[in-house]
């Protein structure tokens, strides 16, 4: 995870990223993302060898709401940080406070779930 400026673009900020979780897990075969990633950052990710960026589009014949593959993970995800009052709004300072407080908000969820009580 990485919390970025808001002066760099999402596709800007995907390549050091994907690098990094590359790099850090070998056994990683696909990652989803949305269509704000398509494009050349598609085509760079997929030069990875045994590993494929694949993008998860609207069909295009929907009209209104439609609930796309994989994309509700990560709504409820963020739905799950706005139980947290520090990451309700934008408090944060740094980047860097940012992210502590979103790995401190999924380490209280994953222990209640844990141990509910």
């Amino acid at each position: 995870m990485t919390v970025l400026p808001a002066n760099i673009s999402d596709s800007a900020g995907a390549k050091p990223l994907i690098q990094q979780v590359v790099d850090a897990h070998e056994r990683l075969e696909k990652l989803w993302a949305d269509q704000t990633y398509r494009g050349e950052l598609v085509d760079w990710a997929n030069e990875f060898e045994h590993f494929e960026l694949e993008i998860v589009k609207r069909p295009e014949a929907a009209t209104g709401f439609v609930l796309l593959a994989k994309r509700w993970i990560v709504e409820r995800t963020f739905g799950w940080f706005g139980r947290y009052r520090r990451l309700s709004k934008d408090y944060e300072a740094t980047c860097e406070s940012s992210e502590d407080m979103i790995y401190a908000a999924m380490i209280n969820r994953m222990l209640h779930l844990l141990h509910p009580g």
